[in-house]
């Protein structure tokens, strides 16, 4: 075994066996790390170990059997539908944090008119999950019940919660700054000289939305002066043409810049202003929300805010295992900054270009 690992059902379709040079830049290791790894021998460090094994796994292959190792037990993850494409992320995040820990995920996908999430929980306790995480779940709906959340609790499963706060709830909360996040591109139009800025965001009720809301009100009112920022937001739904709905009827308030609650409803601005002949950036400049895959490649490449998956998923694991592991849940929210990604949708404005 130098340069080849002995195939298995799961080669490529090819034929071709595994190359230890490739599981080696996969695991970021050496060939030799790997053979190691692969032959059992000593002298590699247990994390090096696993990223190796990892690696296999990423790239499609069962490991020798000698390195299967029984799994730790099963993980809940419960997501919103995957049309979204910022979901499938935090899903393979999430999922890939499990697996490195040993634990199996059981990924329940909410889809419109489908499987409600408490039927999906029901289901999830009864094949004796050893925790759940919910991501953009009911706990994110203020007009929801919480109580679903606590008589987990009180079964002592360890939960934890992405993308949503509620003080009913007593478990640990996983959430980007949504607040901060709006200011960002706020900040960055005001820098680019727009003063009529517009907030397109998703319905009222839902948690992330309401602190986006403040934040862009608190941005307006310190950087424009703008007291009555209520003209200035439009509800939509998160997607393209709940987007498109939005922008035009900031367009028709005289917005020249927007800020959008999701990359999908930035896509959707922007078609609303191509409707109406406005060209972006040169017209009206449009910043999105999640840095999506593939969002760079976009017709112009979106200016965004770059949610932190990784760290978010990182920490939502660690935190449930904890429980799992015998420590005390607690009822905290950790909080992750976003970053602003500037690229080809925003532009100087209009007292600029004079």
């Amino acid at each position: 075994m130098e340069g080849e690992l002995n195939r298995t059902s799961r080669s490529r379709p090819d034929g071709a066996g595994v190359r230890l040079a490739d599981v080696a830049a996969q695991a970021g290791v050496s060939e030799a790390t790997v053979s190691r790894v692969l032959n059992g021998k000593p002298g590699v460090s247990q994390t090096t170990r696993q990223a190796v094994l990892t690696a296999l796994d990423l790239m499609g292959y069962e490991r020798p059997q000698r390195l299967r190792q029984r799994s730790n037990g099963l993980v809940g993850l419960v997501t919103p539908e995957l049309d979204n494409p910022i979901f499938p992320v935090f899903a393979q995040a999430i999922e890939k944090a499990l697996t490195q820990h040993g634990y199996t995920p059981v990924l329940c996908t909410q889809l419109p008119g489908g499987v409600p999430e408490d039927e999906f929980t029901e289901l999830l306790v009864d094949r004796g999950v050893d925790g759940i995480i919910f991501v953009s779940g009911l706990h994110a709906d203020t007009t929801a019940r919480m109580d679903r959340y606590s008589r987990l609790r009180e079964r002592g499963l360890p939960i934890v919660l992405l993308d949503g706060y509620s003080d009913r709830i007593d478990a640990p909360f996983i959430s980007p700054d949504d607040r901060a996040a709006a200011r960002l591109a706020v900040q960055h139009l005001v820098d680019l000289g727009h003063e009529r800025i517009g907030l397109a965001v998703g319905p009222g009720r839902f948690v992330p939305v309401i602190r986006k809301i403040e934040g862009f009100r608190q941005a307006m009112a310190q950087l424009l002066g703008v007291s009555d920022a209520d003209e200035l937001i439009s509800h939509s739904l998160f997607s393209v043409e709940g987007g498109q709905a939005a922008a035009a009827q900031l367009l028709k308030r005289g917005c020249t810049g927007i800020v959008c609650a999701s990359d999908l409803m930035a896509l959707g601005a922007i078609r609303a202003c191509r409707d109406r002949g406005l060209s972006v950036p040169g017209e009206v400049s449009v910043v999105g929300y999640d840095d999506s895959p593939l969002i760079a490649f976009t017709d112009p490449p979106l200016t965004t805010v770059r949610k932190p998956i990784g760290a978010m998923a990182s920490a939502a694991v660690a935190t449930l295992l904890e429980e799992i592991n015998g420590a005390r849940g607690r009822h905290i929210e950790l909080m992750f900054q976003a970053e602003l990604v500037v690229r080809g949708s925003t532009g100087s404005g209009p007292l600029v270009n004079r």
